[in-house]
């Protein structure tokens, strides 16, 4: 199934009006002289940062295909119109289109947002005025590059992409607008970057295409460090605001989790297709199974604002009324350590068959 473009704009749905996009800054770049390292939970992350760098072209085998009819070989529940009688009463040639457009649609949205991340982690290098948080940072935007760079291969590969969604859009721009350091955490390390965290599990947990598995499990690997970060930082800084400005904080905090949540409605994929689209909208916003995932999607953000100290009665009530409130008490230590073990256990496979088929190449 790969794809040789000639450009990346070229996979593009739709023609670009613009290449690029560009967001005011109003923010002071903050230099510090004493050249402490602090907090040795930081510094910590900062040595991972440098043990872990990785190669995106040869840490991935690139020459592995995906499949015709099922890019990801993901469930076919998983794709929102499965149970629409729209969809199945459509030819097999037909569904697997669908498949392959919202399955891009998505890697899209993933690689978009690692670009937004990488904008702001080169802001919070800038910005943010403790010496070990820009040491871990500066870790975090080459980290962010080569997410970019592997969903672009991976997208390559599909030979279509879908441009950013309004809503993400929209999340990316408060954060970067916004001159306080702090939201800039907030915004991209806990909100964006914990949804993307569950968003990549789904994909890298029930994926049966190695390739697909492999992108998603590299990025988490990286991603589950990026959200330690900003809990790190906020965790220590929360507290000395007064009630006024936790206020201001967790109500941008509940309007970014109801923007990201109702962001999965894939609107541009059913237009492409030439579905209807409000039915295809409607369908998957009350069907159980997507409900379950967009809940599924707060698993990692909800206990990091409990932790962090953002935990006023608008966040509680928020987080009912959507239905997460319960995984306030989930151990995210033990999810990034998972998501580390995972990675390395693909690492482990992928030697295993390089030095069988070099062993098998010797012998002949």
């Amino acid at each position: 199934m790969t794809k040789t473009p000639t450009n990346f704009a070229s996979l593009y749905t739709e023609a670009l009006s613009d290449t690029t996009w560009t967001v005011p800054q109003n923010y002071d770049a903050c230099f510090n002289w004493v050249y402490d390292t602090g907090r040795a939970g930081m510094m910590g992350l900062y040595q991972k940062g440098k043990e872990f760098q990785w190669d995106a072209t040869t840490r991935i085998d690139w020459s592995q295909e995906l499949d015709e009819e099922n890019p990801q070989q993901l469930p076919e529940e998983m794709l929102p119109i499965a149970g629409m009688d729209l969809y199945k009463n459509m030819p097999a040639k037909e569904k697997a289109q669908a498949r392959r457009h919202f399955q891009a649609w998505q890697l899209s949205q993933f690689m978009q947002g690692e670009q937004g991340a990488l904008i702001c982690a080169a802001k919070i290098v800038t910005q943010v005025p403790d010496v070990d948080s820009k040491f871990y940072a500066s870790t975090q935007v080459i980290d962010e590059a080569r997410h970019v760079e592997s969903y672009r291969m991976l997208l390559a590969k599909f030979g279509v992409a879908y441009q950013i969604t309004p809503p993400l859009r929209e999340l990316i721009d408060q954060t970067l607008r916004d001159s306080r350091w702090d939201m800039t955490y907030l915004g991209m390390q806990v909100v964006i970057e914990g949804l993307a965290l569950a968003a990549f599990q789904t994909t890298r947990d029930y994926a049966q295409n190695p390739l697909a598995q492999q992108v998603n499990a590299y990025v988490m690997q990286d991603e589950s460090r990026h959200v330690a970060f900003g809990r790190l930082a906020l965790r220590d800084y929360y507290p000395q605001l007064t009630q006024k400005e936790r206020d201001e904080r967790e109500e941008f905090l509940i309007e970014a989790c109801y923007l990201m949540r109702d962001r999965f409605e894939a609107r541009e994929v059913w237009e492409t297709l030439g579905l209807p689209v409000q039915e295809c909208v409607d369908f998957q916003y009350n069907s159980p199974l997507m409900k379950t995932f967009r809940n599924g999607l707060f698993m990692r953000i909800v206990p990091i604002v409990k932790d962090i100290g953002l935990w006023g009665e608008k966040v509680r009530k928020g987080y009912a009324e959507m239905g997460v409130l319960d995984y306030a008490d989930t151990d995210v230590e033990a999810l990034q350590k998972n998501d580390d073990t995972i990675a390395r256990e693909l690492d482990a496979r992928r030697d295993h068959i390089r030095s069988t088929i070099q062993a098998g190449i010797a012998a002949s």
